[in-house]
């Protein structure tokens, strides 16, 4: 990956800035974090990860309002974000990133396959983008992956 998203680039941000990075993952399963940490160096600026695959795992290890979960399922703008700022709180980061959404085959909880939700949260607050993607399982969980990092240096480059 070459760009603002390549992760080399994110961490060498972030140690420069004297920041963290924690990562909260639904369909990714620890990919974001996988990816990050194969960076050398990325220990002085990961925190740590949570795999909240489980929709109820997101209310009791992120803090994510089980009446948001019931009301709109874990595939929902609302929780990506919420799952950002557990997560940052959770692990005291000055980022926090999340993904969720369908990767697939099938769809899930009425929305598509490539459905997708990924979020960051700082000081400031939280925002978080739909992906429409296409493609296998695979695939989906891939470019959900560079979405998310493609957030945070989006992120970054604004703060």
């Amino acid at each position: 990956m070459t760009g603002s998203a390549d992760p080399s680039r994110i961490v060498a941000a972030l140690r420069d800035r004297g920041e963290s990075v924690a990562v909260a993952e639904s369909l990714t399963g620890g990919a974001v974090c996988a990816r990050l940490v194969d960076v050398p160096g990325a220990s002085d600026v990961v925190r740590g990860g949570v795999v909240a695959y489980a929709t109820e795992l997101k209310a009791t290890l992120l803090g994510v309002d089980e009446l948001l979960l019931a009301a709109h399922g874990a595939v929902d703008p609302d929780v990506a974000a919420a799952m950002a700022v557990g997560v940052r709180t959770r692990l005291g980061a000055a980022y926090g990133l999340a993904t969720t959404g369908v990767a697939g085959p099938g769809p899930a909880e009425g929305k598509p396959a490539g459905t997708v939700y990924v979020a960051v949260a700082d000081s400031e607050g939280a925002e978080s983008r739909l992906l429409t993607l296409d493609g296998d399982r695979a695939s989906i969980r891939a470019s959900t992956v560079d979405g998310v990092l493609e957030l945070l240096a989006e992120r970054l480059r604004t703060r």
